[in-house]
């Protein structure tokens, strides 16, 4: 029975110094920007920390408010809206390929575009992208109907912004 406690002990302090050397490296990686949940787990997986040493370094992490899927998803958003001019769509897919859920995403994504203009950023976009090109020719405007789609823009803002018959969404 000794033995048996002793080999337990020795188990257990493997598995605690697992889980601390998992909550640093999970440290590190959120030094350079933050992230959701999902990404810290997929990181720690991948450098192949068992599951409870995972569990132990995001619950940590959770309970430090380093790690807040809501306040990430809105922080990426909003950066997303009104630096990179991405719109709704755009901003779905990435929230989404990092993990946030998507009652999450819509919430987000509805008090981000309260606060940025979709249409207006649109025609800011447009207007830097295509200066001086006339937006009558049918090539031209192809193209500046293909820029707003890949920028995550609905059909609704393209048409009302170009005046130009696409199918709806």
């Amino acid at each position: 029975k000794v033995i048996l406690a002793l080999k337990k002990a020795e188990v257990d302090s493997k598995g605690a110094a697992a889980a601390a050397d998992a909550l640093q490296t999970a440290l590190r990686y959120l030094g350079y920007r933050s992230r959701s949940e999902a990404e810290v787990r997929h990181y720690l997986h991948q450098r192949g920390y068992l599951p409870a040493a995972v569990e132990s370094a995001v619950g940590r992490l959770r309970s430090l408010k380093y790690v807040n899927d809501e306040v990430f998803a809105r922080d990426w958003a909003l950066a997303r809206a009104q630096g990179t001019g991405y719109g709704p769509r755009r901003i779905d897919q990435e929230l989404r390929s990092k993990g946030i859920s998507q009652s999450l995403i819509r919430d987000t994504l509805r008090e981000t575009f309260d606060q940025v203009d979709e249409a207006g950023r649109a025609k800011r976009l447009l207007a830097k992208r295509f200066a001086g090109a006339a937006l009558k020719e049918s090539k031209t405007r192809n193209r500046a109907v293909a820029f707003l789609q890949r920028r995550g823009y609905s059909s609704k803002v393209i048409f009302d912004l170009l005046g130009y018959s696409i199918e709806e969404d």
